[in-house]
């Protein structure tokens, strides 16, 4: 196994003073960030904290003051793993349960400003990740503070997290190796009469062997019908000759998460299906020949729908060609018919190309880092198309 490889604790605080210009650009006084076990990006990124069936939180004042905010079982949790020294516990942040916890004194969101400086009632609160802030967190926030002016600062966080430094794009990179491992690892084992979610196993366990600290997402081994679907979970179906079986497999190396994605087939492919699969590989390389700083998201994604178009699968295409990627497999930003800014160096994306039909889909992924004269795979690049015979 090679040396582990992480985020500096330097970088952190890096990235707390780098949100503090942010906050204070946009005439806050202070930002929230929150975050859950399942999407727990913001917080970790500058805290370094997963939280674990509760959620967590991180306020950063203009003045780059920072506080980690967790649920009442995760105090000393976050004391021993988080990279902030100053931790607060707040009941807003406990577990879905809902334990009242009687003989707790709790802290509270006043508590957090004022040992971070902020003072006042009349204050301008940024609450980034809004989708990921419960009720409860905005009504403490609103309860504590009647007066403020409270207003989404999502931007603020994909402003941050959409340019990778050389530290992440090491940890994806790390990811990607993992990751190649498993895939090849389930293509030599897998076999007619096993079952999806024992194929996962086999994927769990290279791994963990190798260096993962997590699957970086629920991974994908399915087959047949369920592969038109773009967003599944793996079942205790049988695997049987003759099988399209998809493939999207992913290694979190400290918190990043990239992911790899390929069709094989248990057996020789008919010519409807190969034919699938191969413009899907053809739309695929396509969005990477496109891909390069300066250019705008937006004529990537038309030019990659009119691809569909040109060539008969108008009716095939669910989504645009690329997705953000980095803590989360998918982070914004999104590149769609709609998207209105430009590549820039460092920006990281998964080139994602989903092709469905009545009775299959496919899906070809891999990871990219945009540049100036290009994209730089952040994997070996794929493409075989692997017709398994027994």
């Amino acid at each position: 196994m090679t040396a582990r490889i992480y985020i500096p604790d330097n970088e952190y605080k890096e990235r707390i003073q780098r949100a503090a210009k942010l906050v204070e650009q946009k005439g806050l006084d202070v930002m929230i960030v929150n975050s859950n076990e399942a999407d727990y990006a913001n917080v970790r990124y500058f805290s370094g904290f997963w939280p674990l069936f509760e959620r967590a939180g991180v306020a950063i004042t203009a003045s780059g003051d920072a506080a980690l905010l967790v649920g009442p079982e995760s105090t000393i949790y976050a004391s021993d793993f988080g990279k902030i020294d100053k931790i607060f516990t707040l009941m807003e942040y406990r577990e879905s349960a809902n334990p009242a916890y009687p003989e707790l004194k709790p802290d509270s969101y006043k508590d957090v400003f004022k040992a971070l400086g902020v003072t006042g009632s009349k204050l301008k609160i940024g609450v980034a990740s809004m989708l990921d802030t419960s009720v409860v967190m905005m009504e403490g926030l609103k309860s504590n503070f009647p007066d403020a002016e409270i207003s989404s600062a999502d931007e603020i966080m994909v402003s941050l997290r959409r340019i990778k430094s050389e530290n992440e794009l090491a940890c994806m990179r790390e990811g990607f190796r993992i990751t190649e491992l498993a895939t090849q690892e389930v293509i030599r084992t897998i076999r007619p009469g096993v079952t999806e979610t024992q194929m996962v196993g086999v994927a769990q366990r290279v791994i963990y062997e190798n260096g993962a600290e997590y699957e970086g997402l629920p991974m994908y081994i399915f087959s047949e019908k369920s592969t038109r679907h773009a967003i599944s979970r793996s079942s205790h179906r049988i695997i049987n000759k003759g099988d399209i079986v998809q493939l999207n497999l992913s290694a979190k190396v400290d918190g990043y998460s990239p992911s790899i994605g390929m069709p094989i087939s248990l057996g020789k492919l008919s010519p409807e299906r190969r034919a699938v699969i191969e413009f899907g590989l053809k739309a695929h390389e396509w969005t990477q020949a496109n891909l390069k700083a300066g250019i705008l998201a937006s004529d990537v994604a038309k030019g990659f729908y009119q691809f569909y178009k040109d060539n008969g699968y108008e009716k095939n295409y669910l989504y645009g060609p690329c997705h953000g990627t980095g803590m989360i497999e998918v982070e914004a930003p999104w590149m769609e018919t709609s998207s209105n800014y430009l590549l820039e160096p460092n920006m990281t994306f998964q080139i994602d190309t989903f092709v469905t039909t009545d009775t299959f889909g496919i899906r070809w992924e891999k990871g990219a880092v945009i540049r100036p004269e290009g994209c730089e795979l952040l994997c070996n690049p794929i493409g075989t198309i692997h017709e398994l015979e027994f």
